[in-house]
């Protein structure tokens, strides 16, 4: 009786989740971007709207919710219905939130459903010129030998620039001075400027600036060497844990339907595997990955290990 129960639930579950998937999508989607736009996340979550409204047959909308490092206009999405009408495009500070911003309202795994991990980049490891280092070896022989320590400039005390500093920290044993700005370009312009002396970034913001000569490029923070930077060293030949990236995925509320997921992640990943599409990536400092909801969802989870157990040693907040 109970075998036959279950077989009769799973056939009810099937033919649910079809309905949902054919009828799907019903109105139109509002995307939200929980930062401002300008930034990669929302260059992202543009760059596939027009293209993949066509292929769903409703209008993107494109919802910018910044503030609070983004907690609240990813809270939105948490409690949004679970229909796939309401999606969230993150950057990676999106793991890192809800142990910085102590009360962040939602979980990072248990409230949402990955859809794809769609761009993936390295940081890039600076300096301003009059530092008077040119290799990643002689920028840690100064690091520990100075009385004052480096100044770092930071995007914000909750971004990953920060985070990745802390991390570098932590794994070379020595020192910094961290400066926090409001915002990414703040922070570079200090740099480019020497009113600070290093930063841990995103390739895509400080990339034009290395290529300009006005920052000297170390190491990239990626597992291994990058084509961004051909001859620069990955920081993980000198410390082999070493690895901090930055990303752009796309997500649901938890408990969307499977075949909705499925569908989007298909479609999401097609979209952007085109050559414009990598093309456009590329030149942001950015690779396209395009990875199922499977491996996104491992991605979070092996992420959010890794940084919030930096966060609670290291005693980190949004202050």
């Amino acid at each position: 009786m109970i075998k036959h129960c279950l077989i009769a639930l799973s056939v009810v579950a099937y033919f649910v989740t079809a309905v949902h998937s054919q009828s799907y999508p019903a109105r139109p989607i509002r995307m939200v971007v929980p930062t401002s736009p300008g930034g990669v996340t929302d260059v992202t979550a543009r760059a596939i709207a027009p293209a993949l409204s066509q292929v769903l047959g409703q209008s993107i909308v494109i919802d910018n919710r910044a503030g609070a490092g983004g907690v609240p206009g990813t809270d939105t999405v948490a409690k949004a219905a679970p229909d796939g009408h309401t999606l969230l495009a993150v950057f990676d500070s999106f793991i890192s939130n809800p142990y910085v911003f102590r009360n962040a309202p939602y979980d990072t795994i248990r409230d949402f459903a990955p859809i794809a991990l769609m761009i993936r980049g390295p940081q890039l490891v600076v300096v301003h010129p009059k530092l008077g280092v040119r290799t990643f070896s002689e920028f840690l022989a100064q690091a520990k030998s100075r009385q004052a320590p480096l100044n770092y400039a930071t995007a914000g005390a909750a971004t990953s620039s920060r985070l990745s500093v802390e991390l570098f920290r932590a794994t070379a044993n020595v020192d910094a001075t961290l400066v926090h700005y409001k915002g990414g370009g703040p922070a570079l312009n200090d740099l480019v400027g020497g009113h600070v002396e290093a930063m841990i970034a995103s390739a895509g913001l400080v990339l034009p600036s290395v290529r300009a000569g006005r920052l000297t490029v170390l190491a990239v923070t990626s597992k291994g060497r990058s084509a961004l930077v051909p001859g620069v060293p990955a920081v993980s030949e000198f410390f082999p844990q070493f690895e901090a990236q930055s990303w752009v995925g796309l997500l649901a509320p938890a408990r969307t339907p499977r075949a909705i997921v499925q569908r989007l992640n298909a479609d999401v990943n097609r979209l952007l595997a085109t050559p414009a599409q990598k093309e456009r990536f590329t030149a942001l400092g950015y690779e396209v990955v395009g990875s199922t909801p499977e491996q996104f969802g491992a991605w979070i989870r092996d992420e959010t290990a890794k940084w919030s157990k930096l966060i609670r040693e290291r005693n980190i907040t949004a202050d």
